[in-house]
């Protein structure tokens, strides 16, 4: 009898994972320029019981690549992930670090900054709660979601529109630059180092936040994460730091080098992709 109980179990949990294969494969992905000047694209999914006449919470999303590489369509499973669990999702597409032609790290964030507002002025368009946006991003990617929040419209100033996010989830952020000693030389003379390390500039303004890594982390140090933690708890800010043992950056297993392309233990990524869930779920971002 167990044994036909557990037939059955694993037949419905097949059936389950390809029916939501099936709809993340009928998700459609739309393009929008959010940038006409730099030619910048926003990718937008909606849920597939997508209603004009509901309200939705959005998550905005930005790869990682060092500052210096990757692409929008990284983000597009995660995008799709989360239109399933009812959000609007974006992928942003956002300058990558160019010397040659002067263009830094800084000009990424005040990408990630103007793709934000960007969302929260097409809210309408898009059926979106102005008030319920999220920033998720990996590695670089999360330094971009952490400079939006905290360094709100940074080149904007009397802008009525806020780039920060209401949210932020991060997984293996760069959270403090100043562990970088050569990070000034990659910003040129556009902006210090220390003015664009989030970790150092927590307030009390800084959104609720979920941050998921390894232990072993040598691209993003553990040390950067720690710090922007104590920081919001000295404010009281929600943040919730999940350390995973045993592995590094984006959950690279310590037994290989974590500073190439990354090779996640697919156990641990499933458990932090929970928390994350959790996080928003805790928030009234999904159900």
């Amino acid at each position: 009898m167990k044994h036909v109980i557990f037939f059955f179990v694993c037949i419905l949990s097949m059936t389950q994972i390809a029916k939501a294969q099936t709809q993340s494969d009928t998700l459609n992905i739309e393009e929008f320029t959010y940038d006409t000047k730099n030619d910048l694209k926003i990718y937008c999914v909606r849920p597939a019981d997508y209603n004009e006449d509901k309200e939705y919470p959005a998550i905005v999303i930005f790869h990682g690549g060092g500052w210096y590489m990757g692409e929008a369509s990284w983000g597009f499973s995660n995008a799709k992930h989360y239109a399933q669990k009812g959000m609007v999702a974006f992928s942003v597409q956002y300058r990558l670090q160019d010397l040659g032609k002067g263009i830094t790290p800084y000009e990424s964030v005040l990408d990630a900054q103007t793709a934000l507002r960007w969302v929260r002025k097409n809210s309408d368009t898009f059926s979106i709660n102005k008030n319920k946006v999220a920033a998720y991003g990996w590695s670089a990617g999360a330094h971009l979601a952490a400079c939006a929040a905290i360094f709100d419209n940074l080149d904007t100033p009397d802008e009525d529109i806020s780039s920060a996010p209401d949210l932020l989830a991060l997984k293996s952020p760069a959270l403090s630059l100043l562990v970088y000693s050569d990070f000034q030389k990659r910003l040129l003379d556009k902006i210090e180092v220390k003015n664009l390390s989030p970790a150092e500039n927590v307030s009390e303004n800084t959104p609720p936040t979920i941050i998921v890594m390894g232990r072993t982390d040598t691209v993003t140090p553990l040390q950067g994460s720690e710090l922007f933690k104590n920081n919001m708890d000295t404010y009281g800010n929600d943040c919730k730091l999940v350390i995973y043992d045993n592995v590094g950056h984006l959950f690279t297993p310590e037994t290989e080098p974590d500073d190439g392309w990354p090779n996640p233990d697919k156990k641990v990524s499933a458990k932090a992709q929970e928390e994350i869930d959790n996080f928003l779920k805790t928030y009234g971002y999904i159900h």
